[in-house]
């Protein structure tokens, strides 16, 4: 049995922007997903698709020779089809020699929460076909590629594109206040196609891209909470600028005083937001139950 892992991510800063070449700041979660490949008597890849819960919400068969699905296809099998087609292509010896498969992923987070259904499972497919998962990402989905490093680092990085293409380093973080930051799932999926999409049709100037750069940069030596807040505002208030839509805050939270900021595309998933255990009240009476202390989401703060 061959067994693979990837974690999650959340983009703490430098979303949309990630795209046009604004240095962000991703951080893995504990969170993330697991790929088993083990022999199989029956012909063909059998796939199955475990969540949270150990309860099956995707199973299908394909063939070796093209990777087409043997059951009626969907839009999620004709999506593994291309992946497994395109890991193909840049490797042309994977599963040369092979009858039967039996693959099966495990997610260790609730699908609607955004840190990576597809992201882990391209980073786990990667892995399994001995490929380059940007490569495969690029083939695939598309995307900046944050969420491929983020599958493999064991710290926050900071992340970039350079000419299109990625470059990542890993970083310490040295935030002592992490006591005082939650994420709060907004209890829905938000479409990062549909986000992108909508960003496309911005105008983004340099002076944006640099500001959100400078942002993330000077994270790495915030050592207070108000400063935090500060940046994070100030995040918000650029990005909201740039996409021409309103903050999360002032849509849903506008009589909440301290900060909310997005992470990743807006509308959806999780934000973060500072103040105590006590504050996080007013979240949960609004109807968003899932509330989770930051040390308890990210894999780990240093290197």
């Amino acid at each position: 049995m061959q067994k693979f892992h990837s974690n999650g991510k959340l983009l703490l800063t430098g979303e949309y922007v990630v795209l046009d070449g604004a240095t962000a700041l991703a951080i893995p979660t504990k969170y993330g997903q697991s790929l088993e490949i083990s022999d199989s008597k029956k012909e063909g890849v059998h796939w199955k698709s475990f969540d949270e819960k150990g309860t099956v919400w995707f199973e299908n068969f394909f063939h070796l020779k093209n990777f087409g699905s043997k059951n009626q296809q969907d839009e999620l099998s004709n999506t593994l089809s291309k992946i497994l087609i395109e890991a193909k292509k840049l490797n042309p010896d994977f599963l040369l020699n092979s009858d039967g498969i039996l693959a099966e992923t495990k997610l260790g987070f609730p699908r609607n929460w955004g840190l990576g259904t597809s992201s882990t499972l391209i980073s786990n497919i990667a892995q399994w076909a001995e490929v380059d998962g940007f490569a495969l990402l690029a083939n695939s989905f598309g995307g900046s590629g944050y969420d491929i490093a983020a599958a493999q680092s064991n710290t926050p990085i900071l992340y970039e594109l350079n000419h299109g293409k990625p470059h990542f380093r890993n970083i310490k973080l040295p935030l002592d206040f992490t006591d005082f930051l939650f994420f709060v799932h907004l209890n829905k999926k938000q479409d990062s196609k549909e986000g992108i999409a909508h960003y496309r049709n911005a105008l983004v100037k340099e002076k944006d891209i640099q500001r959100i750069s400078d942002i993330s940069n000077k994270l790495l030596a915030c050592d207070s909470l108000s400063d935090f807040e500060k940046l994070m505002d100030a995040h918000e208030e650029t990005i909201s600028e740039i996409i021409n839509l309103p903050t999360i805050k002032s849509q849903l939270f506008s009589d909440y005083p301290r900060t909310i900021k997005s992470l990743g595309a807006w509308g959806g998933d999780f934000v973060l937001v500072t103040g105590d255990v006590s504050d996080m009240d007013y979240f949960r009476k609004k109807g968003f139950k899932t509330v989770i202390p930051f040390d308890e989401m990210i894999l780990k703060t240093a290197p």
